[in-house]
């Protein structure tokens, strides 16, 4: 039998969600959550430009715990929002119906961090009901936190982690330029993300906790902060014409600290035309490095939500993160059988 699929939001990263559900045999999608009014009570296949109807109605998401019960749904993908405190009510639906839960949230890759009291409240409902909940995507959840925590699986020493992530936010989505801030004033970016109108990335401080606790390292200090990056030229995207003094991208960081030593930094530069890499960078015995040419951050953070599902089915119930997983991998099949 497939497993049975609800997603729990069709923004950018949603729809591809969806997509590669429907793409996969060994999954069946039979829900689908909105809040948008105009995406609630269309068929999810009109909203995902197929050529053909899926026969699946968009269900508002005060309906959730119903439609999720009535349609058996055995994990939820869901992709809604950065911060916890404001999805936290969607997590409880999923709980109440007994369904594990797979999302995008940043601050849900390790909400101890920032939301101690809520997390608690989390893991037990979800003992309570033996369901698991997992936050995980490209960035936290892979490039800053569990890629080089696995590289230092060979290492007998770690001095110092330092990852680095480059971007060219010309090609991103329009969400993604927007919440970056790309063509404000200097003044104007500055007041935004202190609204919290622009957030650029959220879960600098998430990744660096991460790392150390994988580790077994009690850091003394975590700092984290974002910079806008000025244009010195014109530049143009899609989506925004940036004249010269205007802000071409965002260059932010995480760091944490042992004693006065920088131990772990985690760094991101999203800019207009800058060239796309990642780089992990481990002193200690012995030094390690790597370096890739970019990863495709939406189909990426898709991919990583997806072929999670086999490894959350099999996971220990209530509240993870990525490090309480069995290697995550691709699957190209699902195992039928448990080893004896």
């Amino acid at each position: 039998m497939p497993i049975r699929i609800a997603v729990y939001g069709l923004g950018s990263i949603g729809m591809l969600i969806a997509k590669n559900v429907i793409q996969r045999n060994e999954l069946q999608l039979v829900a689908a959550f909105e809040i948008d009014p105009s995406k609630v009570g269309k068929d999810l296949g009109e909203l995902l430009g197929l050529d053909e109807k899926l026969n699946l109605v968009v269900s508002n998401e005060s309906n959730a715990t119903e439609v999720l019960k009535k349609n058996d749904v055995d994990v939820v993908l869901h992709s809604t929002s950065s911060y916890l405190d404001k999805i936290y009510p969607q997590i409880v639906k999923s709980i109440e119906a007994g369904t594990d839960l797979i999302s995008t949230s940043e601050t849900l890759v390790n909400p101890w961090y920032r939301y101690p009291k809520l997390a608690s409240e989390i893991d037990k409902r979800a003992r309570e009901r033996n369901v698991s909940i997992l936050g995980a995507g490209i960035n936290p959840g892979f490039i800053f936190d569990a890629l080089p925590i696995f590289m230092t699986l060979v290492c007998t020493k770690v001095n110092s982690i330092k990852v680095v992530r480059s971007l060219d936010a010309a090609k991103r989505r329009y969400s993604f330029q927007k919440k970056y801030g790309l063509s404000l004033r200097i003044e104007e970016f500055k007041q935004k993300m202190e609204r919290g109108e622009i957030t650029a990335h959220v879960g600098y401080a998430e990744s660096v906790d991460l790392i150390a606790s994988a580790l077994g390292v009690k850091l003394t200090k975590i700092v984290e902060d974002q910079e806008p990056i000025v244009a010195k030229e014109h530049m143009k995207t899609q989506y925004f014409d940036i004249a010269p003094g205007r802000i071409s991208g965002v260059h932010g960081y995480g760091i944490g600290y042992n004693e006065r030593k920088e131990f772990i930094k985690v760094e991101l530069f999203a800019e207009v035309g800058r060239e796309e890499f990642e780089e992990i960078a481990i002193e200690g015995a012995p030094t390690v490095k790597w370096k890739s040419s970019g990863t495709a951050g939406d189909i990426a953070t898709a991919a990583v939500v997806v072929n999670l599902i086999p490894k959350v089915l099999e996971a220990k119930s209530g509240l993870l993160k990525i490090t309480d997983i069995l290697l995550p991998s691709a699957f190209l099949g699902l195992k039928r059988d448990k080893i004896s």
